[in-house]
């Protein structure tokens, strides 16, 4: 096995063992994994009574406090912390609504984490429940669509130094409580618009990634995209990916994977032939692109796939073993001449030595 290939299998055997997997349900509290269960209390302006997140009406302006019911299931305390997360769209088209890196699109114009606060933490006694208010702020502007997002609940571990640290894989499970808040019943259609095509790195691997975004405040759904990698002048397909079922949050981005299926990313000029649908709407693009000599060298030096293979200058291989031919053919002569001259010296001296 390579270097590469032993780094990248250490590598995610440390991050395997050392960072914790997250669970997330948007709709459970059966507090088995937690330690202590939620309850959404549905306002008066809970558009869908049945739905497990708050789906809320809401007028410009208006500020509004919601509350999650906690009950601690412990015999003793414990405290619970509260992330507020704009939903996002990852490279499988799954719409996030806990913790991500996924970066916010351009395009949205009111962040759910600027327009609903909570506590950072709340302690709740040993057997006993308590509310957490979740607080709205409402633009003042009317606002047509709908603004989305997702309440984090996860119990915070104490930090016991007397107990030996943990080892292995170590799982910690979160609810997530989806919010929706809208003001008008006006449909607003989704739209898509493409940000760029480039080459990068995806675990370790090269690959292509299309960027588009939604940029509207809608859900996209039932989404397939298709996407086609082939050279800037010709119309054969080099790489080809397509996958559907996926959906897409409001106002936000996608980075869609094509993967180069372990080959060494060349240098040169590109296009992406790109096909998204969802239902009976279209969006086609065409996009050229361009992979750098610099780009290439970094990602094929960083794909732990690829073999350590070196590039040999066979002129310079061929001139330095003829040198080295032609040296040892030289010493050689040298050698074998300076010998027949000791050979015939002696036979001269041996004539010329006096019989007695």
């Amino acid at each position: 096995m390579k270097k590469k290939k032993l780094l990248f299998l250490l590598v995610t055997i440390i991050i395997a063992t050392l960072l914790p997997i997250k669970a997330y349900a948007e709709d459970s509290s059966s507090g088995n994994a937690t330690g202590f269960t939620y309850e959404a209390i549905k306002p008066d302006n809970q558009r869908d009574t049945g739905a497990g997140y708050f789906d809320l009406r809401m007028t410009p302006g208006q500020k509004q406090t919601v509350k999650i019911k906690i009950k601690n299931l412990a015999a003793e305390e414990i405290e619970v912390s509260v992330k507020l997360n704009g939903t996002k769209t990852n490279a499988n088209g799954v719409v996030e609504y806990g913790p991500t890196t996924i970066k916010k699109d351009k395009s949205l114009k009111y962040d759910f984490e600027e327009i609903v606060s909570a506590p950072e933490t709340v302690k709740i006694p040993a057997k006993s429940e308590q509310d957490i208010d979740i607080a709205i702020n409402m633009p003042e502007a009317s606002y047509d669509g709908m603004i989305a997002g997702g309440i984090q609940l996860q119990k915070v571990d104490k930090e016991n130094k007397s107990e030996p640290k943990k080892t292995g894989v170590i799982n910690k499970y979160a609810y997530v409580i989806g919010m929706i808040l809208t003001e008008t019943d006006k449909e607003v259609l989704p739209n898509l618009e493409l940000n760029k095509v480039y080459a990068d790195l995806n675990n370790f691997r090269n690959t292509f990634f299309v960027n588009f975004s939604n940029v509207e405040p809608a859900y996209l759904e039932n989404m397939t995209t298709q996407v086609q990698i082939m050279k800037e002048d010709s119309d054969e397909v080099l790489y080809e990916t397509k996958r559907s079922g996926m959906r897409m949050a409001p106002n936000s981005l996608i980075n869609f994977p094509v993967s180069m299926e372990g080959d060494r990313m060349v240098a040169g000029n590109y296009r992406a032939k790109i096909l998204v649908t969802s239902g009976d709407r279209k969006w086609n693009w065409d996009e050229k692109f361009k992979i750098t000599d610099e780009e290439a060298d970094k990602f094929n030096n960083q794909d732990a796939g690829l073999e350590d293979v070196q590039t040999f200058n066979w002129q310079l291989i061929a001139g330095i073993v003829g040198g080295i031919v032609a040296l040892a053919v030289i010493i050689f002569v040298v050698i074998r001449t300076i010998s027949k001259k000791k050979q015939a010296k002696k036979k001269q001296a041996r004539k010329k030595k006096p019989r007695k």
